[in-house]
Order: structure tokens, then C-alpha cells, then sequence
């Protein structure tokens, strides 16, 4: 398994011009939590030409499909991604999933006009606003992501009190 670069992955996909939106732990992270996590979860935009560069992108960072032993050639074109509802990935930069409908996320175009645009030095990226973090790991329902609900609650009633957002 490849050591985990976030900054390299999020990079390289902002870099070729990628629609998605940062979900899962990373996400809750860039909002406030303190939960460590060791992989990228991330929701594209489902229309041919993002998937398409999606493939692309993920094909420039040696993709191979994670917890299958044998050498599974990775089909990266974007009707064979759409075909999917989640990827789990190893890449050259560290484990990435991609999950095109999210459990608990709202439609796609919904998910990216309620995300937060965090600034990452010299790049930015779209990350899933809490209220939809919230619903996505309410969702899930496992034990982990229960306790980041938790923590994200809190962090939304802080940001409330110091008038920042709801």
C-alpha cells in the first residue's frame, strides 16, 4: 500500500480540472474534526466529461482497484464509472474512494452548492458542508462515524454561536 498523500491526490485531481466534492473523514477534518483518517473519499460529478477525466486522472496516478489480489486491468473510461456506485482504490498517492451517490447525500448538484470552499495553500477544493457530512455519516450508521456525527454537531453549534454559519 502506498503511503498516504493527501495534498498530492487532492492536487493532481483539482489539477486536471476535476468536478467533485471532498466527503468522508478528510472532509470532517477540513471542517474541524479531530478524527484521524488515511484515506480521500470524494463524490464527482456524474455528466461523461468529468468522468471521463476522472478516469484519466486516476489512470496518471497508476489506479489499481484495493483488496483484489490479482491484476485487475482498471476500465477508466467515464460510462464505466458512472456504472459504478462506489470504487475503492489504491493509487501511487495512498487509498481513494470514489463514490458517485453517496448513502445520505443529496443530489450532486445540491451537495456541491451547500459545499465549503477550503483553501489548501495554493489550490481549493469543495468539501461537503456539515449538514450533509452529518446526514452522509448519520447514514452509515457505524460506530466511527456515529462519534464524528457527534463532533460535527458540536462544530455546527460553535460555528452558530460565533455567527459564522448554521
Amino acid at each position: 500500500m502506498a503511503e498516504f498523500q493527501l495534498e498530492r491526490l487532492l492536487r493532481h485531481l483539482t489539477g486536471r480540472g476535476i468536478d467533485f466534492v471532498v466527503i468522508g473523514g478528510i472532509a470532517a477534518a477540513l471542517l474541524g474534526s479531530a478524527h484521524d483518517t488515511f484515506d480521500l473519499d470524494i463524490c464527482p460529478a456524474t455528466d461523461s466529461e468529468n468522468l471521463d477525466q476522472l478516469g484519466s486522472a486516476l489512470l496518471e496516478l497508476d489506479v489499481r482497484l484495493r483488496g483484489i489480489e490479482e491484476s485487475v486491468p482498471f476500465v477508466s473510461d467515464g460510462a464505466s464509472l458512472a456504472r459504478r456506485e462506489i470504487l475503492t482504490l489504491e493509487t501511487s498517492a495512498g487509498p481513494l474512494d470514489v463514490r458517485m451517490r453517496p448513502d445520505g447525500s443529496p443530489p450532486y448538484a445540491q451537495l456541491r452548492r451547500r459545499a465549503e470552499r477550503k483553501d489548501l495553500g495554493d489550490f481549493q477544493v469543495l468539501v461537503a458542508g456539515v449538514d450533509d457530512l452529518i446526514a452522509m455519516k448519520s447514514s452509515a450508521g457505524r460506530p466511527k462515524d456515529l462519534i464524528v456525527v457527534e463532533e460535527l454537531e458540536a462544530i455546527k453549534r460553535l460555528r452558530r454561536r460565533l455567527g459564522k454559519d448554521g
